[in-house]
């Protein structure tokens, strides 16, 4: 798809993919579970190709359910486009909400904005401040480009999906998978009560260390945000 075609809203519909609900079904016959393989392997691909030229790249999460009056929205556009500004290529889950916003935020700044979309019933149509995108069938590949690509993370304030990405971020720089990136919380008041619940609950019965909470910083400032990201890489 060209970037003309992206400019004038020429999106795919939102559409259903079967094809990790089949993957986790259960045991298979051999051919299914290799035609499974055989896509997994030609997903990844096709995000590594698409993917191969970007620059610094900073991911941002959050809710695909906030609309564009709602305070984190604006504060996710600010977050995108301050990424821009200071020269980072925006990359999101490609959805409506807080993804919509940063890749907004960042077509204004004047950034390049991508995203990688995910085949869902409701929710997840693509927004149209996308540069570049990618539609996948599997959550977990898609976590993978997320991830993969990025040197930065922001985390707005988001269900599920949002914690999912987040803490499975943590974990990778926490078991040394992944080199220590920056990962910023902006919201404080969305994110108060599970920060107590880590120090309070997880450092209390020492099933993580205190440091280990150390791997974000919280925030309310999208400006302080991108400057926590700057340093991150000075």
């Amino acid at each position: 798809m060209t970037p003309e075609d992206l400019e004038a809203g020429h999106w795919p519909h939102g559409s259903r993919s079967r094809a990790e609900e089949r993957l986790l079904s259960g045991r298979r016959p051999g051919r299914s579970e290799l035609r499974s393989a055989l896509a997994i392997f030609k997903e990844c691909l096709y995000g590594f190709r698409t993917f191969r030229n970007l620059g610094p790249c900073v991911t941002v999460f959050g809710s695909a359910r906030f609309g564009e009056d709602h305070r984190y929205y604006r504060a996710a556009q600010q977050v995108g486009r301050g990424l821009a500004r200071a020269g980072f290529t925006v990359m999101t889950g490609g959805g409506p909400g807080v993804m919509e916003a940063a890749n907004r935020g960042a077509r204004q700044g004047g950034g390049h904005s991508v995203g990688c979309n995910i085949k869902l019933p409701r929710e997840q149509v693509p927004n149209p401040y996308l540069d570049t995108f990618v539609e996948f069938d599997h959550f977990f590949v898609r976590k993978v480009m997320l991830v993969k690509y990025s040197c930065a993370f922001v985390v707005l304030p988001g269900g599920f999906g949002t914690l999912d990405e987040i803490f499975e971020t943590m974990t990778l720089i926490q078991t040394g998978k992944m080199k220590s990136f920056p990962i910023v919380a902006l919201g404080n008041d969305y994110w108060t009560h599970l920060r107590s619940f880590v120090n309070d609950t997880l450092i209390a019965a020492a099933t993580i260390d205190p440091e280990d909470l150390d791997l974000v910083s919280l925030t309310d400032s999208p400006d302080e945000a991108v400057e926590i990201v700057r340093r991150g890489q000075a």
